[in-house]
């Protein structure tokens, strides 16, 4: 496991008191510790009483799962860390009106409300802290991902595949309705992340995410600019291939997808495709809407095409 040098970072998160923002480099665990410390302790928040019944939860489960069975899932993530109210309602925005079938916003409550204004698509929230995810949950989201590791990675923080483990069993424990998704480290081997994602099929994980590179725009045009967006994919379309021929549950490629790439996605075996910088990058939410709807009409002909070859296979 990679260790950084022992100095204070600041992360953006909003959410936490500004003593209680400075987290240090360090184990992956060790982060988690931090972050309960500074929301109130490592005990579970109280949770009122759910007046969903049992039978609700299983509708809204297969509802958010239902494009991932018809492999035309995108989902339009807006950042772990990313609390800044402005930025993602353009992110939501953009997904709404771009024809993504998901959203993906960082685990907090006031987000969830400001999303549940401004969109009717299933709303995901992403955490590496099972804690955290009850609240949102209760505000209105009905898909929890335990993943977006990226931030993490340039603090020089991984996760284990035993952490990971460990994480997943806390947060079924705690929610044991709720569509899970879980995402594979890249830095794993090929055959270590397969291992993983079957480990965490057997734990009750509903989708599983992989990744990759970070998105970039391409340094040369025409062609060239297309097959380096194409390299930049390789790590998390390889993933989604092995993955998906090992597990029974839908797959999510993500990382470093464009409209280019994302096609790719769904060929190689993914049930659906998360984009993330590719549009929170952009600081125009007509630019954004536009992005996303590139992305979206990219995967229509690949998703008609399987449910075609699937309708064939069932005669």
């Amino acid at each position: 496991m990679a260790h950084a040098a022992a100095m204070a970072v600041v992360l953006p998160v909003r959410s936490l008191p500004k003593a209680a923002s400075h987290l240090p480099h360090g184990s992956a665990e060790t982060t988690v510790r931090h972050l309960r410390q500074a929301t109130g302790g490592g005990r579970p928040p109280k949770r009122r009483p759910s007046a969903v019944p049992r039978a609700s939860l299983s509708t809204t489960k297969e509802s958010v799962l239902s494009d991932f069975r018809e492999r035309r899932a995108l989902k339009i993530i807006s950042g772990l860390q990313n609390f800044d109210k402005d930025k993602v309602a353009s992110v939501v925005i953009a997904a709404e009106k771009g024809g993504a079938t998901h959203v993906d916003i960082a685990c907090d409550r006031e987000l969830v409300e400001l999303a549940l204004d401004l969109t009717s698509l299933p709303i995901c929230v992403s955490s590496v802290d099972p804690l955290a995810f009850p609240s949102a949950v209760e505000a209105g989201a009905q898909m929890v991902e335990i993943g977006n590791y990226d931030s993490f990675y340039e603090m020089g923080i991984q996760f284990s595949p035993e952490q990971i483990l460990k994480l997943t069993r806390e947060t079924r424990r705690i929610l044991p309705s709720i569509t899970l998704s879980v995402t594979v480290p890249h830095m794993l081997s090929l055959p270590d992340q397969v291992k993983l994602a079957e480990l965490l099929e057997q734990e009750g994980a509903d989708i599983i995410q992989t990744e990759g590179g970070k998105y970039s725009s391409p340094s040369k045009p025409g062609v060239l600019g297309l097959i380096e967006k194409v390299t930049t994919a390789t790590p998390t379309l390889a993933a989604a291939y092995s993955i998906s021929r090992a597990v029974q549950i839908p797959v999510m490629c993500s990382s470093g997808l464009s409209a280019v790439t994302a096609p790719m996605a769904l060929t190689a075996g993914a049930a659906g495709v998360g984009v993330g910088s590719a549009v929170n990058r952009l600081n125009d939410v007509v630019a954004m809407i536009a992005e996303v709807k590139t992305i979206a009409e990219s995967l229509v002909l690949p998703a008609r095409l399987s449910s075609e070859q699937m309708q064939s296979a069932r005669r």
